[in-house]
């Protein structure tokens, strides 16, 4: 079936970015401090009190990733239908030492974003899912993106197929459980993308040095491979390409390029040039890249700045 622009997707780490934009919210009200140690709100983790708000953000804790994690990936393709609890995710993270000392290194790790969570609902005394409805999709208009408890996505949706369990196969419904905070996992159209896309680009819904930190977290210089964390997860970062809270800077463009179960997509916006870039892409038989939406929209935004 031919995709339209009002056929709803998942947008995956999107989400991250609006996870980072409430907390950069409740920096701005001087509710919390970036650099307020988790042990705050959870003593009991390992290394809290030296694990800060913004290592969470910008995934510098060290806690290790359990999407490479064996006995998470053996479970997911068993049956990747199955829903993952917040508690079970941690588990599975902290099951294995740290990476690196906290704020040394730079890895992407979900762990932080579970972790980040539920921070935030302790902090509010509120929902992931009402946080984003209240602070991010409402305020920006986002009419057709919502956050979803189960694998559900509303109508009309854009299937996604893939190759991962080694075949090819429809991968729709997939439950995403597993992939960030509860609360945080969304799908949109293409339209709330592309404001989605400006709206972060310009930190709109938050303050202009809440937005410098936004881009500049103090991750550039970090990263590199350890002998528990390596070269393909502990990646360098560097001014032209690195993590800030939430979004990836990259070559003056600020975006962020979810993938998940065959679904691919990119929101980016260039500040120089005021472009704002949406494209969502599904996986085919023949389909190599991991993100072939990011390749789309590299060509898009050649073309625009004659780069």
């Amino acid at each position: 079936m031919p995709a339209t622009t009002d056929m709803r997707f998942r947008i995956g780490s999107v989400g991250i970015a609006y996870l980072n934009t409430v907390l950069l919210q409740l920096v701005d009200q001087g509710v919390v401090s970036l650099d307020d140690p988790v042990a705050r709100w959870f003593p009991a983790l390992r290394q809290a009190d030296q694990v800060t708000l913004r290592m969470l953000g910008s995934t510098t804790s060290g806690y290790p990733d359990f999407e490479s994690y064996p006995p998470f990936v053996k479970r997911l393709y068993e049956d990747p239908f199955q829903h993952w609890t917040q508690q079970e995710l941690l588990d599975l993270a902290l099951a294995r030492p740290s990476w690196y000392e906290p704020g040394t290194n730079w890895s992407y790790s979900h762990a932080n974003f579970v972790i980040l969570g539920q921070i935030l609902e302790r902090v509010t005394r509120t929902p992931v899912k009402e946080l984003l409805r209240q602070r991010v999709l409402n305020p920006l208009g986002l009419s057709a993106t919502t956050s979803e408890t189960s694998a559900v996505i509303p109508g009309p949706v854009l299937h996604s197929y893939t190759i991962e369990r080694g075949f090819f196969e429809d991968a729709t419904y997939w439950n995403p459980s597993w992939t960030t905070a509860d609360g945080a996992i969304l799908t949109s159209n293409i339209c709330d993308l592309a404001v989605s896309a400006r709206a972060v680009g310009t930190g709109r819904l938050i303050s202009r040095a809440a937005f410098r930190e936004m881009l500049d977290p103090g991750t550039v210089g970090l990263g590199g491979p350890t002998k528990d964390c390596p070269a393909t997860l502990c990646v360098p970062q560097t001014a032209q390409h690195h993590f800030g809270l939430g979004v990836i800077v990259q070559n003056g463009w600020i975006l962020q390029k979810p993938s998940f179960a065959g679904y691919s997509a990119v929101q980016s916006y260039l500040p120089s040039k005021d472009i704002a870039i949406a494209v969502a892409t599904t996986r085919g038989r023949t389909t190599t890249e991991v993100n072939s939406a990011e390749t789309v929209a590299s060509q898009i935004g050649a073309l625009l700045t004659g780069r």
